[in-house]
């Protein structure tokens, strides 16, 4: 279903947000559209995307044609948490233990399994995002083949004119 059609000043004043940085919700509020509806028009207009604020995890990216960042180095991969996690449950085997030893492990062990969780998460997440951004690429590609293959209403009256 089809809304109400953009006027040349609602586009321009979509073009000057989307420069000056604004996410979709903003251009949105400003212009009195419904965030698909600006998303869609910067598909037509052929424009860059810009970083979606309004999610609760927002996009690393500012473009959809820059990838999301890579996971940092420093960070432990899920073996070495695995690892720690391993070395927590077999000092909480020895005999003889305080009970502050046995909080720290319980801290060390209860750390390394919610990083264990994180980091999983955190990587399928960017799976995701990385498969959205291919989407939206190919969707735009999709929609800009379209457009330039349809007729235009100002070529079809001037043929139809034309045709006795």
């Amino acid at each position: 279903m089809k809304g109400k059609l953009w006027s040349k000043d609602e586009e321009l004043k979509l073009k000057h947000l989307l420069d000056a940085g604004n996410p979709y919700y903003v251009i949105a509020a400003q212009l009195g559209k419904s965030q698909e509806a600006v998303r869609q028009k910067l598909i037509r207009l052929g424009l860059k995307h810009v970083e979606h604020k309004q999610s609760a995890f927002p996009c690393s990216t500012t473009s959809v044609h820059t990838p999301p960042p890579q996971l940092p180095t420093d960070l432990p991969s899920v073996e070495e948490a695995l690892t720690i996690l391993a070395q927590a449950l077999k000092l909480a085997n020895k005999p003889d233990l305080n009970p502050i030893e046995i909080r720290r492990i319980q801290a060390v062990a209860k750390l390394a399994k919610t990083y264990k969780e994180l980091l999983a998460d955190y990587i399928d997440y960017r799976r995701i995002e990385t498969k959205l951004i291919e989407m939206e690429e190919k969707y735009a590609r999709l929609a800009q083949a379209t457009q330039s293959t349809a007729p235009t209403p100002d070529k079809d009256a001037a043929t139809q004119a034309a045709t006795p």
